[in-house]
């Protein structure tokens, strides 16, 4: 077989489906988010990241890089190994408890990623519980169906935030089977949210497990930044919060909290966790640190929601088509993957905003979109020029526009 054709060939598909992903070489100033400069060959450019998952500006605060610092200067560069043999630091541990007392549980497990800790986790708890079966959302991420996958467990997927799906095929299970239900708060493409109380009374009706990622709701929701279920006083019904520390909390690592015999357990048994180098002192700290400010200030949340509400309000008067949702996530709808491509690549050109187009197979043919996720630190004027860069290239691509005498 001519190895190298084929791999050519596949990426040449790509290309002419404009499902191609190209990365962008960004380099971020400090103390300047959301202004960066993109280096394309012997081209500098001055743009705005308007895509970014670090929602807050978290990466960027004093008191997280001075964390950092302190950590680095005081423990060096690496962690030295996995947390079994020489890795674990007091950093990791004071982490630990931070994230537990955020979600209200006895106990936390941290993980080099988000990805990580879903598949670790998911694939752990799930294999080990004999007969277990998981009823899975049907837009769960994927590091939660592969982690389900490698369990190797039964798997039964219910419509997307359907409670009555969920509850008949609860139903139709066998009644002495340990079920696990696994979903999200905040759904990341569409920015929807989980009916996570009606959730938790089925799995009660049941004697279901439930496994809760947040990842697009910690730092942000709550008065303490634990997320929707803690905006919502549910903490306490989850048997597992999975979360991450690289998007609002502005660094990097992901991690679940439950009871302190589950954590130990997944520790144990996952190889996951087991037989992988663990994250720098440096980066635990700084996570610390943007967990522990977030847990006290308000202000982040506050200006954060008020930009979203602007932008939104702004794409609503030019007719600009984003899903409406309660969330701080505004997918504005493309619905073609080459005209998606166009329009990013002539934002990042012409008008230096940087957004990513997102395709297939991130989200279904024909809901090709730009993911737009406004932070606390865009400015009232940096809005003002995304939207009107926007509407510029909508007339270019004639690109169906809303209703506007409907609104």
């Amino acid at each position: 077989m001519d190895f190298e054709s084929y791999f050519k060939d596949s990426l040449q598909s790509l290309q002419e489906e404009g499902n191609y992903r190209v990365f962008i070489d960004l380099e971020r100033r400090r103390g300047s988010f959301p202004q960066a400069q993109q280096t394309d060959g012997d081209i500098r450019r001055e743009v705005k990241i308007w895509c970014s998952n670090d929602y807050l500006g978290m990466g960027q605060h004093p008191k997280v890089l001075d964390a950092m610092h302190e950590a680095l200067d005081s423990s060096g560069a690496g962690a030295g190994g996995t947390r079994n043999i020489s890795g674990t630091t007091h950093a990791h541990v004071l982490l630990e408890q931070e994230l537990a007392d955020l979600h209200g549980k006895e106990a936390a497990l941290l993980f080099t990623s988000g990805y990580v800790s879903n598949w670790a986790a998911l694939g752990t708890i799930a294999a080990k519980i004999p007969g277990m079966i998981v009823f899975s959302d049907s837009l769960n991420h994927a590091s939660m169906i592969e982690g389900v996958r490698h369990s190797r467990a039964q798997k039964v997927i219910w419509k997307h935030n359907d409670v009555e799906d969920l509850r008949a095929k609860l139903a139709a299970a066998p009644s002495n089977a340990p079920k696990m239900i696994v979903f999200e708060s905040v759904y990341s493409m569409d920015g929807d949210i989980a009916p996570i109380k009606e959730i938790c009374d089925i799995a009660d009706e049941f004697g279901a497990m439930t496994y809760l990622d947040e990842v697009h709701a910690v730092g942000l929701y709550g008065p303490r930044g634990g997320g929707i279920a803690e905006r919502e006083g549910l903490m306490d019904r989850l048997t597992v919060i999975e979360g991450t520390l690289g998007k609002a909390f502005g660094v990097l690592g992901g991690y679940i909290t439950a009871s302190a015999a589950l954590c130990d357990f997944v520790r144990s048994f996952a190889s996951g966790f087991i037989f992988t180098t663990a994250l720098p002192p440096a980066v635990a700290a700084g996570a610390a640190a943007s967990v522990r400010h977030l847990k006290e200030s308000q202000s982040e949340r506050k200006l954060h929601k008020e930009r979203v509400e602007d932008v939104r309000g702004q794409l609503d008067k030019l007719g600009i088509p984003h899903i409406p949702n309660p969330s701080h996530i505004i997918p504005v709808m493309v619905g073609d993957p080459v005209k998606c491509k166009f329009i990013s690549d002539t934002l990042l050109e012409e008008f230096g905003i940087y957004i990513q187009p997102i395709n297939y197979p991130t989200v279904p043919k024909g809901t090709e979109r730009l993911r737009i996720t406004p932070s606390p630190l865009h400015s009232a004027e940096d809005i003002a020029h995304l939207v009107s860069s926007l509407g510029n290239l909508w007339e270019r691509c004639k690109i169906a526009r809303k209703n506007l005498a409907a609104q």
